[in-house]
């Protein structure tokens, strides 16, 4: 009769579990730390500001037009206003958020701080006219990108967008959504009194 040790037969069992609970364990951690990892990247996320996206426009040449105007005869070019400091927003009557921002449109332009130049972007031209006569003007002017080639030219991701341009022709800043009135006094203003020296 062999000897055999009955703790040693009862150990092997044991150890079969430790091992299967070892293995669930390790599996465990697996998605536990891609959860962790995700909510790390969407905290950091979350402290930038979606306005303020990196364009590869800024510090470059405003692309080139010529368009018709909104109202009136004529039609307008970035040429137009060479040695001169504006601003160029992008708007349309079916947007929602041009809503939300126009009336700080309309507190700038009675600052006449510099040109602020609208640009109707895909847009039928009956509806961005009744649309400013509804809701008011702040446009020095208002040229209409119908099809929206120049909107592609400057990298419109949306509108609204609005641009600063500087005396040089040179992008110096662009806003990615409705202005608001602390973007307005804490970047816009300062920007342009700044460039304006």
């Amino acid at each position: 009769m062999t000897g055999t040790n009955p703790e040693s037969d009862m150990s092997q069992p044991e150890s079969v579990e430790v091992r299967k609970s070892a293995r669930f364990n390790v599996w465990f951690l697996v998605p536990l730390g891609v959860f962790v990892g995700l909510a790390l990247f969407m905290g950091l996320g979350l402290q930038h500001d979606p306005h303020e996206v990196p364009s590869p426009f800024i510090g470059k040449p405003a692309p080139s037009f010529r368009l018709p105007l909104l109202e009136g005869e004529g039609t307008f070019s970035p040429a137009d206003y060479r040695g001169k400091v504006w601003m160029l927003n992008v708007w349309a009557s079916w947007c929602v958020s041009c809503r939300e921002e126009h009336p700080i449109l309309l507190k700038y332009a009675r600052l006449h701080q510099v040109p602020l130049v609208g640009l109707d972007y895909k847009d039928d031209p009956d509806a961005g006219r009744k649309w400013v006569d509804q809701y008011g003007n702040p446009y020095t002017l208002t040229a209409m990108d119908q099809d929206g080639r120049v909107g592609i030219d400057y990298g419109v991701y949306g509108v609204p967008e609005t641009y600063v341009i500087d005396g040089n022709g040179v992008i110096r800043y662009k806003q990615i959504g409705p202005i608001t009135e602390d973007v307005l006094q804490k970047t816009l203003l300062p920007l342009l009194e700044k460039l304006q020296k």
